[in-house]
């Protein structure tokens, strides 16, 4: 079954630790429930930047985290990361992108 990878953009940190908490318990309750389809549950990434012939510069709208599934296809794939909870916090986004295995 093809792998996908969700990258998460953005979102806003919770107000207060209780919405923290609240917001972690519905993430959590998410990922059981798609059960063996998780590969990575997810995976936090530190500040990053962007390096190219030019130089190097902060990311713009740099990923902050990922997480991998299996999925039958891309359409599939994204249902899942429709449903994900991150996407409830204000400026959040995700990308979504098959996992190409090599040789």
């Amino acid at each position: 079954m093809p792998k996908f990878i969700i990258a998460y953009h953005g979102g806003a940190k919770p107000a207060t630790q209780e919405e923290g908490m609240a917001h972690m318990q519905k993430w959590k309750s998410w990922i059981a429930g798609l059960g063996d389809d998780v590969i990575n549950p997810g995976t936090p990434l530190g500040k990053s930047k962007t390096i190219s012939a030019d130089g190097v510069k902060d990311a713009q709208n740099g990923m902050n985290g990922y997480m991998i599934v299996k999925a039958d296809d891309l359409e599939a794939a994204i249902k899942i990361a429709k449903s994900d909870p991150f996407l409830q916090m204000k400026n959040a986004s995700v990308e979504v992108a098959q996992i190409v295995e090599m040789g």
